[in-house]
């Protein structure tokens, strides 16, 4: 089972937005609050007091930086980062881009490389749906739009910690967001791609709120075949 929190939305009335009950504002949320909200729900997970979780929203503009950050690589403009515990390195969240944060129990023997890589998988089928042809990279992270001849550009960053077994931290699938941000940064740490989104690769408005269904769903499937792998 996987329940599917979506909250912080800049499209609310779409979609059920369950911002109240974790005594949130309603619209995209503040990434130090929906940090100590996702440590909330993971150490309910770790104790068996709430099943595998998944939040999907939206975030005030923020940049983040994984452990792996180097200085250079940090906006050029002096722009407030948020250090915190993944993987990766800095990367950018705002409106319009949705945010997944799957709190998931993995089984033993964990397999956090196999986990990303089945992340990896799930939204290049949900860029599928879209009409889209997105793949991985082998040694980057992440969803790709990677035709021949043509930079290699990432439309969804995944950066991951596994703590007493579960998962957290998550995805950032880039839908109608700004993408001017990526100039003040080295996005991820990689100086030799580029950084895209769902609406400028298919030449249309491609909203958040298009995505939360399929999103979901795919996930729901991928933490199926996992916990079915876990209970054996």
């Amino acid at each position: 089972m996987l329940d599917v929190i979506r909250l912080g939305l800049s499209e609310p009335l779409l979609h059920e937005d369950r911002h109240a009950q974790f005594d949130l504002p309603p619209g995209p949320v503040d990434y130090r609050a929906a940090w100590d909200l996702q440590r909330r729900i993971h150490a309910e997970v770790v104790a068996g007091e709430r099943p595998d979780t998944l939040l999907l929203l939206e975030h005030q503009p923020v940049y983040t930086a994984g452990k792996l950050t180097q200085d250079h690589e940090r906006p050029r403009d002096g722009a407030e980062v948020v250090d915190i515990d993944r993987g990766g390195k800095i990367t950018w969240h705002g409106p319009q881009q949705l945010v997944g944060y799957p709190i998931v129990k993995l089984p033993i023997p964990i397999d956090v490389v196999g986990f990303v890589r089945a992340l990896e998988q799930a939204i290049i089928g949900v860029c599928a749906g879209l009409g889209l042809e997105t793949v991985p990279i082998e040694g980057r992270s992440g969803v790709w739009v990677a035709p021949e001849g043509e930079e290699e550009r990432k439309v969804c960053a995944i950066g991951m910690r596994v703590s007493k077994r579960a998962t957290m931290h998550g995805f950032a699938l880039n839908c109608a967001n700004d993408l001017s941000w990526a100039q003040n940064v080295i996005p991820c740490g990689i100086d030799d791609a580029g950084v895209t989104s769902l609406s400028r690769e298919l030449g249309r408005r491609v909203p958040v709120a298009e995505l939360l269904d399929p999103v979901a769903e795919a996930m729901i499937d991928l933490v199926a075949h996992r916990t079915s792998a876990r209970a054996l």
